[in-house]
Order: C-alpha cells, then sequence, then structure tokens
C-alpha cells in the first residue's frame, strides 16, 4: 500500500514535467517561408546570337561562320540546324582540331547547358569568336525554325 502514493507522485511529476517542456519549447516556431522567387538565368559566358541573326548569316552563306551542335549524335540525328556540325560538348576537347579558330563559333544544345561547358572549353583553349545561339534547340523547334535531319547510322532511306 505504500508504494500507491509514490507511484502516484512518480507519475505526477513526470506529467508535470513533461506538461513544462511542452509549453516551453526550445526553438521558436519557424516563421513562414515565403515562395522562392525564379532565380534568374546566368548572364552567358558568351555572346548570343539571335535565330534571325544566324539565319540570316547562313542565308548569305557566311564562309566566316561554323555552327557547332553540341548535343549527342542520336539528338543531332533527330533534327539539328541546318549546315550544323556535330560535336558532342563531352568530345570537344578531344576534337578541338575540328574547331577552326579562325571562324565564329556558334554552339547550342538542347536548353544551353552544354554549350556553355563546350564554351568554357573552347574558351580555355584560345578560341575567342565564340557565340550561343539564342534558346537553343528548345526555342529553335519552338519558332518552326528550319531541321536538318540525319538518318543514324544502318538505318533505311527511302
Amino acid at each position: 500500500m505504500y508504494l500507491k502514493p509514490y507511484i502516484f507522485l512518480v507519475v505526477a511529476i513526470a506529467l508535470g514535467t513533461g506538461s513544462a517542456l511542452a509549453a516551453d519549447p526550445v526553438a521558436a516556431p519557424a516563421a513562414p517561408v515565403p515562395a522562392a522567387a525564379p532565380v534568374p538565368a546566368a548572364p552567358p559566358s558568351i555572346p548570343l546570337i539571335t535565330q534571325d541573326a544566324l539565319l540570316g548569316r547562313q542565308g548569305t552563306h557566311d564562309a566566316s561562320l561554323v555552327v557547332i551542335d553540341v548535343r549527342s549524335a542520336e539528338e543531332y540525328s533527330q533534327g539539328h540546324v541546318p549546315g550544323a556540325v556535330n560535336i558532342p560538348h563531352d568530345q570537344i576537347a578531344a576534337r578541338l582540331a575540328e574547331v577552326p579558330k579562325d571562324k565564329e563559333v556558334v554552339l547550342y544544345c538542347h536548353s544551353g547547358r552544354r554549350a556553355g561547358l563546350a564554351a568554357d572549353v573552347l574558351k580555355a583553349n584560345g578560341y575567342t569568336r565564340l557565340s550561343h545561339l539564342e534558346g537553343d534547340m528548345v526555342a529553335w523547334q519552338q519558332n518552326g525554325r528550319p531541321l536538318q535531319a540525319k538518318a543514324p547510322p544502318g538505318a533505311v532511306q527511302h
């Protein structure tokens, strides 16, 4: 019988302490976090060339211009800017001999990331006449610009 008062006392202390701890939070409640504003794209590391400007220069058969598609060979074969050559971004350092230093080099990919990586490699290797196609392939297709397709190796052409 002597245990009942002690059990009652232990339970009362435990409940009282728990209540005190619950009432006294260790950290203040977090304030609501406002919705994050969209992060603007980083400025291009090389100048942009508009789609219209590129098409205009291609229309005059500007020999001082080379267009490089830095997407994969598979993406390239599904459609690319007319006249573009394909050097995937992860091969650009090994294939520098294919990129003329005496011409303006226009780079593009699907959305811009790989073109930026390729531009960094080319700049590090002394290329100075670089530009990035505004909007890359996403905008090119959205604007209904012409595409040139190359059948993948081994494909039957009709």
